[in-house]
């Protein structure tokens, strides 16, 4: 069963965001109503019945699932991977969250030139990250820092880190000089930044980069106090 043009896209915008998306930003995204987008999604759900993916709808929200006939073999995969390092990808965005502070997923992948959505879910997953509603946007969220985060790098606030003020400026200044985002913290590429897309086993250290990304701010202090991940799911600090 081929896919009409909206449904295909709405497929693909659901599996980049790697959560769930509110039906009136997917509509937006599609252009489109949240009646047109609800066929849309009616016509996704018919064409993956029986394969290893499922829709998962509640009367705001849809995301992209695995299916419940796999979900036991998917979880225990998952928690092997969450023995592994988070890797380089992992640090970068830890330390884009810790010297930016509360990040909206697009600013994330912005600054690191990268779509980061398996980084990110991983992230959340090991309990490095959490997330939390935008207050500006009711539409989006915001990732942060845990408290178990900052207790294993060894401080009470992400002010503590290392060279917290320079990088923070750094960070700020990139993004004035940079594209401008629009005024509640989203790209004006609806969240695909650079036509970079992340790929790999979730542990971030695979994946796509485009050229001209061009950050480093990301790699300070956070990287320096080595936060890998043991068999808790939570970095040692070495």
């Amino acid at each position: 069963m081929q896919l009409s043009d909206r449904a295909a896209l709405a497929q693909s915008y659901l599996f980049i965001e790697g959560g769930s998306l509110s039906m009136k930003k997917l509509s937006q995204l599609l252009g489109c109503t949240e009646s047109e987008t609800q066929a849309a999604i009616s016509e996704l759900k018919a064409a993956i019945e029986g394969s290893g993916l499922a829709l998962a709808q509640t009367e705001r929200e849809v995301a992209l699932v695995t299916a419940p006939r796999v979900s036991d073999t998917i979880k225990a995969t998952f928690e092997e991977q969450l023995q592994r390092d988070i890797g380089e990808a992992g640090l970068e965005v830890l330390a884009t969250v810790l010297y930016r502070g509360a990040s909206t997923r697009a600013q994330i992948d912005y600054i690191r030139g990268v779509n980061t959505s398996s980084t990110v879910r991983n992230l959340l997953s090991r309990g490095l990250l959490e997330r939390v509603s935008n207050p500006e946007d009711s539409r989006e969220y915001l990732y942060r820092a845990t408290t178990e985060l900052l207790a294993h790098l060894g401080v009470q606030t992400a002010e503590e880190l290392p060279d917290y003020g320079t990088i923070s400026s750094e960070l700020a200044a990139f993004e004035k000089t940079a594209a401008p985002f629009e005024h509640n913290g989203r790209s004006n590429t609806n969240d695909v930044h650079h036509g970079g897309v992340e790929t790999g086993d979730g542990s971030g250290n695979s994946e796509t980069r485009s050229a001209g990304s061009g950050s480093q701010a990301t790699t300070g202090g956070a990287e320096n106090s080595s936060a890998h991940t043991g068999g808790e799911g939570a970095p040692n600090t070495q």
